[in-house]
């Protein structure tokens, strides 16, 4: 895939407990990553999407640099980060506007300077602090630091207002992401290392077009190649599957998720593909968990399932159950990328979620819906005043989003939101959709008002008033 199409990529590093964390979160509009005072708290390296006036970009915590010595939690934390820096578009150095300058951040500094990257210091936890805060973050020989608090939302917009500059006129291409206009489905195919991507597109292809082999990490980028599939235009894009770099990752093999990240928003379908002979792990659910939050179809593929017993089978589809019940949307197939088993069923369901994607919903259409819903199976009532959904309407997509407006919505259960969403998954097809419901109580609009009476509806209160006193 083209560098144009790919989207940017921050870079978190600093030292610990400068605010990493606290940053990733504000960026991403997330709890995801862990936050305490505590320093070396994360220890690899954590993705998320970011938004920021319709321009969307991919954020990276790591588990900051200049590890003790002797700590090898701490130097596998390192290592990671050194691998996203690998990955950075634009690397943010996090520094401690209280704490002033240290030895460890001139440390970083002096290695951030020879990757030849651009490199923007950030001031973090400056509120109450005047620009001077700033001065002494000069000698880093690393340009004009800005000064932000991560934990108020102080300067954020600011900084992401510079940093997103150079990747204006490439992020605005993206702001169309609806199937293309010829029917070309574009289709990423994610996974673990040596689960078997190259060879199912290699399948797919009818041709060895992808680098396949046993050897894990064979792909080292994302490649896009063009094919027709029962008279359908699609786009396959394999997508890298691993890092090797120092010893220290021989036993902790990552998936090369940015690369990953960068295809899934380039896409309308995601393959999923989870090898049947190895654990689920919780790499696979954090990769599927983002594909979902940024709306894309998901189809999961559980490859390798040729030559398995009755009994292994039995337990990987239980395994499948029980590590993915947040995806219970997502169609499931069990395949064999090699022999060609299950691929004409895999790909019918990869357009179908292709043609949900596209379709259109309207407010008349799902208020028809929704009353249908409440009719055959009404909200519970709370301290004996019953719940009311009235309407409902579209609310935007990636993913879909439908706005329900009633009173005491705050209220509903769980269990009849999820309702809600399986019907409408149903009603409308949205197979293989992350769908989100917003819910909005309607105020009386008359609440606290007094009426204030003209004087002739004065003069006839009067009149009735006198009546009633005869």
């Amino acid at each position: 895939m083209h560098s144009k199409e790919k989207l940017p990529v921050m870079v978190l590093v600093g030292r610990p407990n400068v605010g990493k964390s606290t940053l990733f979160n504000r960026l991403t509009g997330t709890r995801d990553a862990l936050v305490a005072d505590f320093p070396g708290l994360t220890r690899d390296r954590q993705y998320g999407y970011g938004e920021y006036e319709g321009r969307r970009f991919i954020v990276v915590d790591t588990g900051g640099l200049s590890p003790a010595a002797g700590d090898a939690l701490a130097e596998l934390a390192e290592a990671q980060a050194q691998m996203a820096l690998d990955e950075a578009d634009a690397i943010l150095f996090l520094t401690d506007g209280r704490a002033g300058l240290s030895p460890a951040d001139q440390t970083i500094a002096r290695a951030l300077r020879k990757r030849g990257r651009p490199v923007q210091v950030v001031v973090n936890k400056s509120e109450g602090l005047g620009k001077e805060a700033a001065a002494e973050f000069f000698r880093l020989g690393l340009g004009d630091p800005v000064l932000i608090s991560a934990e108020h939302g102080q300067g954020v917009e600011a900084l992401l207002e510079q940093l997103l500059q150079p990747f204006v006129s490439q992020l605005t291409a993206h702001a169309s992401r609806s199937p293309d206009a010829d029917g070309t489905v574009r289709v990423a195919v994610i996974g673990r290392p040596n689960v078997g991507k190259s060879t199912l597109v290699n399948r797919l292809l009818g041709e060895e077009r992808v680098l396949a082999g046993d050897q894990p990490g064979t792909t080292r980028d994302s490649i896009s190649v063009p094919f027709r599939y029962d008279g359908r235009d699609y786009v396959l894009v394999d997508t890298a599957g691993i890092r090797r770099r120092a010893r220290v990752t021989e036993h902790v093999e990552k998936i090369s998720v940015i690369k990953s990240l960068q295809a899934v928003e380039r896409a309308h379908v995601v393959i999923a593909l989870v090898d049947a002979r190895d654990e689920i792990g919780v790499h696979d659910a954090r990769l599927l968990g983002l594909v979902a939050e940024f709306g894309r179809g998901l189809v999961l593929a559980v490859n390798k399932w040729d030559g398995l017993d009755p009994g292994f089978r039995a337990r990987v589809r239980e395994a499948v159950d029980f590590k993915l019940p947040f995806l219970d949307f997502m169609p499931v197939h069990y395949i064999s990328a090699r022999d060609g088993t299950g691929l004409d069923k895999l790909m019918r369901d990869v357009q179908a979620v292709a043609d949900a994607s596209r379709r259109e919903l309207k407010t008349p259409e799902l208020s028809r819906a929704l009353e249908r819903m409440v009719f055959e199976h009404q909200p519970p009532a709370i301290i004996g005043r019953r719940i009311k959904l009235r309407y409902a309407h579209p609310g935007g997509r990636d993913p879909i989003t439908i706005v329900i407006h009633g009173n005491q919505t705050e209220k509903l259960p769980l269990s009849y939101k999820r309702y809600l969403i399986n019907e409408f998954r149903k009603v409308f097809k949205l197979k293989g959709l992350p769908l989100r419901l917003t819910f909005k109580t309607s105020d009386n609009p008359f609440k606290g008002k007094k009426n204030i009476l003209t004087a002739r509806q004065q003069m006839k209160r009067k009149r009735m008033i006198e009546r009633r006193r005869r």
